[in-house]
């Protein structure tokens, strides 16, 4: 994945979960991170960083204040 892809993906996450897209970018980095190390095949990687970044906000949104 090219680093403007990657970007693209931290703004529309950004966008949807309506998060700093500094806070996205930090968590696209840490499970890029997380998931790269064990792959055998990178070609899906992408996509399962940015479900997992998703699924992460979405559980912190509903955790109560």
């Amino acid at each position: 994945m090219t680093p403007t892809d990657a970007s693209e993906v931290v703004q529309t996450i950004a966008t949807e979960t309506n998060t700093s897209s500094e806070t996205v970018s930090k968590l696209y980095a840490d499970t890029w991170a997380e998931f790269a190390q064990d792959a055998r095949i990178h070609d899906f990687v992408p996509l399962f960083v940015a479900k997992r970044v998703r699924a992460t906000i979405k559980a912190g949104q509903k955790q109560p204040h």
